[in-house]
């Protein structure tokens, strides 16, 4: 029970990696706030969660808007009673075309949930964060630590979510908050289905093959269970090869 007595906040999990990493953290024995824009998504994972014998509530919120958030972040406290573990996992990477060809308010979207959207949580969080000391982990992608062609609002996104890990990392270190960045590498989930299939070779990649969000829950796990004192500002990737 490496989780045990932490209070964890995963968003994006109604679904994919953010619903796996969730279950993966009750079963090591935290009770998990999972936010989510769909309901029905999130009271499932919630009542998984209390079928693993921990403590759940479900958070009905758009991560893009700062007032929604902050009241979901009011009831963690209120419910909970304080927070160790926040996972900013919620995520878009819907435009994938050439800008010009591109549709502009969904490029804005993009960059609006994966980092207005991580700074908004991480914002209305850190006060509940700083009281116990706690860890930041920050779901990104190696395509932020790489240019590629017709995924621009993807990569920017990302890129500027790295660097916001590194940079809250050094605000908050002596209050013994840690933030990091976990890059999964290809993952299955509604979001890629389209481009490849699980359990199988990377199609263009001949060193990566495809993962479940399940297999993505360990890293999540070693982060969380790290203590104040554990690494910090870094990126921590399950890809196989360099990025």
């Amino acid at each position: 029970m490496q989780l045990a007595g932490k209070r964890a906040l995963v968003t994006g999990a109604g679904r994919g990696i953010g619903r796996a990493i969730a279950v993966a953290y009750a079963k090591a024995g935290a009770d998990v706030a999972v936010l989510a824009r769909t309901t029905s998504e999130i009271d499932n994972a919630a009542e998984e969660i209390r079928q693993a014998g921990r403590r759940s509530i479900a958070l009905t919120c758009d991560v893009t808007d700062f007032q929604q958030v902050a009241a979901a972040i009011q009831q963690v406290g209120q419910q909970l009673g304080g927070l160790e573990i926040l996972v900013n996992n919620a995520g878009d990477g819907q435009e994938r075309t050439n800008v010009g060809e591109d549709d502009p308010q969904r490029w804005v979207h993009v960059v609006e949930v994966n980092l207005i959207g991580t700074y908004y949580v991480t914002r209305a969080a850190l006060p509940l964060l700083k009281q116990n000391g706690g860890t930041i982990i920050n779901v990104s992608s190696g395509m932020a630590h790489q240019p590629r062609s017709g995924n621009s609002s993807y990569n920017t996104s990302k890129a500027a979510m790295w660097m916001f890990t590194r940079c809250l990392a050094s605000e908050v270190w002596q209050d013994k908050v840690t933030v990091n960045e976990l890059i999964p590498g290809p993952v299955y989930t509604e979001l890629t289905q389209s481009l490849w299939a699980p359990d199988q070779p990377h199609p263009t990649i001949a060193s990566e093959w495809i993962k479940r969000p399940h297999d993505v829950a360990p890293l999540a796990l070693f982060l969380a269970s790290q203590s104040g004192a554990g690494p910090t500002a870094q990126s921590f990737s399950l890809a196989r090869r360099a990025l």
